[in-house]
Formats: C-alpha cells, structure tokens, sequence
C-alpha cells in the first residue's frame, strides 16, 4: 500500500513529505522503544511510535525504514522534523492510538515486519 492510503486509513496530517506519498510501504512496526524498533523492524518498514524525538528520525535512518507515524495527537519536536526533511523520511500524525491505528493498517492488509520473536514474516 502506498503512504497515502496509509494517510487515508489513519486520517492522519502529513507532517514531512507530502512528495513521498506515493511510496509503497509493505510492513510495519509499532513501538515506543528504539531498543525493539532496532532489534525487530525490519527495513523497508513503516514506524508507529509515540515518541517524537530526533532518536525516532535517527533509529528510522539507521534501518532505512520508509516513514514514522506519529500516533496519540502527538507531534515531533522541531529539530526531529528538521532532521527528517534532511534526511528524506516521511513523518505523519494521527490521532488514534497505537492499537487502533496498527488494528486499521492491518485490517486493510498490511503485515508486520515480523510476526514473533525469532521468526521472520
């Protein structure tokens, strides 16, 4: 699916990356800790994260992950949006929650980066 059906399922604000929109995104991940994010996502993926700092721009960097959703109404500070326009990373936000938005994606087909711990999807 691409990131603007992913903004449309999420009614969600595209913060970074309105010209990123037609990007196809295949997986994602959720989670509020960069440690699991580092250890699980895999690359290619989207983030769905709660935290809005510039570490959520670097650990997306470092994986080369496709977008950062930002959920609960929250919004990244302003030197992790600078960074995410240096660095070409799409960053949108939603008001739902992190359950609600990752029950969403994956009810309109999206699959996690992985779907247990030791195995890949």
């Amino acid at each position: 699916m691409t990131l603007a059906e992913i903004k449309n399922i999420l009614d969600a604000d595209v913060i970074v990356g309105e010209d990123l929109l037609s990007m196809e995104v295949e997986a994602g991940f959720a989670a509020d800790l960069m440690s699991d994010v580092l250890a699980f996502a895999k690359e290619g993926s989207i983030l769905l994260t709660g935290l809005t700092n510039p570490l959520v721009i670097r650990t997306a960097e470092t994986l080369d992950l496709r977008a950062i959703i930002f959920v609960r109404g929250k919004r990244p500070s302003a030197d992790a949006v600078k960074l995410a326009r240096e660095k070409d990373i799409a960053l949108l936000g939603t008001r739902y929650i992190l359950f609600e938005s990752c029950g969403r994606l994956f009810t309109a087909g999206m699959r996690g980066s992985i779907q247990k711990v030791g195995q890949a999807s």
